[in-house]
């Protein structure tokens, strides 16, 4: 009876001290802590079992000696080992108990962070018709990033104008992000989004092939835009319009789609991708698997693009190559105001590893104890 009193409060002092150093590190939170797998808690019905195996069954099946007499061991050296031998089994059964809690991942719900988040509305429409197969060749350190490219390649428009719009979507932080793609008609391809990877994704992917490009519905595209913008609650919004062509199908008109542009509040910025200037553009391969090229004229009107941006109270840009147009689309966010969004957000913190830690360093000590200090024989 003694011995068990003895185990009982040894047990609950290495608890103790073992729960020292979660305590410390978080206090009250332990309080309000939720566990996101409460069935591992289960587990702890195996702690009374190990720590009774580990202390008075282990003793049970240690094997034995007999002897005719015990007299000569009762004068025998005694030392503070023969005191602490069921401390090894204390050690194991609040280690398994720590290491059960910590599987079980406690979580504290931090107190609501808001915060007052600068943001606007953006809409990037993007020309996906088949003048953008045109040549827009770019050097690596004129390219955002500086990305490698092939020996040999040369960028078209289209593939300059994904690379400089996701850096564009990679530096927003706040912004709301959607975007339209345009031909012959046009696509909303994400209404607006703070899930930056997915929409640069998606603007990776994009290719000619994807919709019917040849034509270049300025209207529709604007009108699709803007239609994104209509309930946005954001005081700032936002159409970026990248095109290289002339508005020559669809069936709203550009003026009309500015005017819709107005009503809702949103300023359209305009950037012309190249100008009226013969072109290479990919024409097939020849004999030797190589890029043919010929020589093109894409009609431009820059007046109409002009118009548009000064009806909305937006501005047009012209970009000729890629740091021209990377610079643009990054100029246009210099001019805008910022609308306050107000946002909650919810901190929360695993508590988990204050209980891993204590208890795989019980583990430890458990195992030196028994191969050193306390070490039995036979």
């Amino acid at each position: 009876m003694k011995r068990a009193f003895l185990a009982v409060l040894t047990t609950m002092a290495v608890a103790g001290l073992a729960a020292v150093y979660p305590i410390l590190m978080r206090g009250d939170a332990w309080l309000a802590a939720s566990w996101q797998s409460p069935w591992l808690l289960l587990g702890l019905i195996a702690v009374p079992a190990v720590w009774y195996w580990g202390i008075f069954a282990q003793d049970a099946r240690r094997p034995r000696l007999k002897l005719g007499t015990v007299a000569p061991l009762v004068a025998g050296p005694r030392g503070i080992r023969s005191h602490l031998r069921d401390v090894p089994g204390s050690l194991r059964a609040v280690a398994i108990a720590f290491l059960v809690l910590a599987m079980a991942r406690p979580v504290s719900v931090l107190s609501d962070q808001r915060s007052d988040d600068k943001g606007i509305d953006i809409v990037v429409t993007l020309d996906l018709s088949g003048s953008m197969r045109a040549v827009l060749d770019a050097t690596a350190g004129e390219l955002p990033g500086a990305p490698k490219l092939q020996r040999g390649k040369r960028l078209t428009r289209l593939d300059t104008a994904k690379l400089v719009i996701q850096d564009f979507i990679s530096r927003r932080k706040t912004d709301r992000l959607g975007v339209v793609v345009f031909g012959k008609t046009a696509y909303v391809l994400s209404p607006p989004t703070l899930d930056y990877t997915l929409l640069s994704q998606m603007v990776s992917k994009m290719s000619l092939n994807v919709i019917d490009g040849s034509g270049t519905a300025i209207g529709d595209a604007l009108g699709t835009s803007v239609a994104r913008l209509r309930r946005s609650d954001a005081l700032s919004k936002v159409v970026i319009l990248l095109t290289d062509g002339d508005s020559n199908a669809g069936s709203i008109s550009p003026d009309y789609a500015a005017h819709l542009a107005t009503t809702v509040g949103a300023k359209v910025y305009t950037i012309q991708i190249g100008n009226d200037d013969e072109v290479d553009v990919e024409d097939g391969i020849d004999l030797f698997g190589q890029p043919r090229y010929v020589r093109r004229r894409f009609p431009v009107n820059p007046e109409l693009l002009q118009q548009i941006a000064q009806k909305t109270g937006g501005q047009a840009y012209v970009a000729t190559d890629a740091k021209a147009l990377s610079d643009s689309m990054h100029d246009v966010l210099d001019k805008l105001e910022k609308t306050r969004f107000e946002a909650s957000i919810a901190s929360f913190e695993d508590l988990f590893p204050l209980l891993l830690l204590p208890g795989a360093a019980l583990v430890g000590l458990d195992a030196l104890l028994r191969a050193w200090l306390l070490r039995r024989f036979p």
